[in-house]
């Protein structure tokens, strides 16, 4: 109980993140919050394109485009050196669901970054050129990330064999590199029109910066830039999975490796967060199940996670961890689901699941120390349709109880809800150690 009453006081002490919410005539939704304790401001532009919104036949389009924004839009050439000689710094990340462009400058010098950002969106600058600069880059990055590097390409296997309709089934990167070989500028052309315009973006404002400054800066930069006709989404839904999928791979890496995957629902679901939990309980930390039996007293692993996907539609609980010398893939699958029919038999305590509500709740607030990080978080949330969750996740975490915890863990830590890749070592060791 005590423990509980110093994390609903720690709740009590937590500031609420405060924001202001507008939407432009052509669509382009504006966040503000306003913190005076910096000099600096964060902007952030979040595109609601990600892998998700690819063609089967050309994928790796939208990380393509991650690098393609930065290569040169109509009135800009170089869009690094202008955020350097502001003082600021910007960078870029994609996935499955979106893709988002930040950054961070003295709050003097925060038109520099509009009139950047506001350029790109208007329309890059489309050539040969400069689609065969990116296109190499990214297929470099393809090679060094998925092709050279031990268990680089493990997701393209897991991802496969989990989902076999939705496009999830393909990693951010592509599925191949000819997908990006094959990229031609109208191709590209079609993809920006359809994906990176006013009506399908965010803008958020963090830090030292008024609702009323940011609004009519804003309007400045962003207001004549046109909507444009947005796909309307209609992804394949994913059948429930009813057997156990299997796969076998052999490679040059230096020791054998297990990968588990569980369907789980999608972000906006009342088991996210007990789902969430149940993967740390799993393997979090040098006190949680796996580490302790499989990894410290069993030393059937050299390294063992396990963590979710966190994505918007239904996505995945994964169990992974690379081997010891001595142990095949066999027995160490025989001993992971021996570890979670113990936790499903024997269920968790009330400090347990406490422990990992206190770490879940201290990441958080850690991470609001960053303007960046609340620029991120309020565009995330107002993506999904929930930007007050920027306040309430952390009481969602902990309204979770036992019982939800072990319903999640029955329901899902199933053999037929599960997708295993054994990625095995050609020159791994068979013998079992028992």
């Amino acid at each position: 109980m005590g423990l509980q009453r110093s994390n609903k006081k720690n709740e009590q002490r937590r500031r609420m993140i405060e924001y202001t919410r507008t939407i432009l005539e052509n669509g382009l939704r504006v966040l503000v919050h306003e913190d005076k304790t910096t000099p600096l401001v964060a902007v952030n532009v979040l595109y609601n394109v990600g892998a998700k919104d690819e063609s089967p036949d050309k994928t790796g389009f939208a990380h393509l485009f991650e690098h393609l924004m930065f290569g040169g839009s109509t009135n800009i050439k170089d869009y690094d050196g202008p955020i350097q000689l502001a003082g600021g710094d910007c960078n870029a990340f994609t996935n499955s669901d979106l893709t988002n462009f930040y950054q961070v400058l003295p709050v003097e010098n925060i038109e520099t970054a509009l009139w950047l950002e506001s350029d790109r969106m208007l329309s890059l600058d489309f050539n040969q050129k400069s689609l065969e600069v990116q296109r190499k880059v990214v297929l470099e990055e393809f090679n060094e990330t998925c092709l050279n590097k031990p268990y680089g390409d493990a997701w393209h296997h897991l991802s496969s064999l989990a989902y076999k309709k939705h496009p999830y089934r393909w990693p951010t990167i592509g599925l191949v590199p000819k997908h990006i070989e094959d990229a031609n500028l109208e191709d590209v052309e079609s993809f920006f029109f359809s994906h990176y315009r006013p009506n399908n973006a965010i803008l958020v404002f963090s830090g030292n910066i008024s609702e009323e400054k940011a609004l009519n800066l804003t309007k400045k930069w962003f207001e004549d830039i046109p909507k444009s006709d947005i796909p309307k989404r209609n992804l394949p839904q994913e059948p429930k999975q009813d057997k156990l999928q299997k796969k076998e791979i052999s490679s040059n890496v230096p020791i054998d490796a297990l990968y588990m995957a569980f369907h789980m629902p999608d972000r906006l679901h009342e088991d996210y967060y007990a789902i969430d939990l149940l993967s740390d309980v799993i393997c979090n930390g040098r006190s949680s199940r796996f580490y302790k039996s499989l990894y410290k007293e069993q030393k059937i692993f050299s390294s063992i996670d396990a963590y979710i996907t966190g994505s918007i539609d239904p996505g995945l609980l994964v169990i992974e961890g690379r081997l010891n010398d001595g142990f095949t893939l066999e027995y160490a699958e025989q001993k992971v689901w021996e570890e979670l029919d113990k936790l499903k038999r024997e269920g968790i305590s009330e400090l347990e699941l406490q422990k990992y509500k206190n770490k879940v709740e201290s990441n958080i607030e850690f991470s609001e120390a960053s303007i960046l990080n609340k620029a991120i978080n309020l565009a995330f949330f107002e993506l999904i349709g929930k930007p007050e969750m920027v306040n309430t996740e952390t009481s969602l975490y902990n309204n979770v109880t036992i019982a939800d915890v072990e319903r999640v863990a029955h329901e899902i830590l199933v053999p037929e809800n599960c997708s295993e890749l054994f990625y095995k070592s050609e020159t791994s060791k068979e013998d079992v150690q028992v």
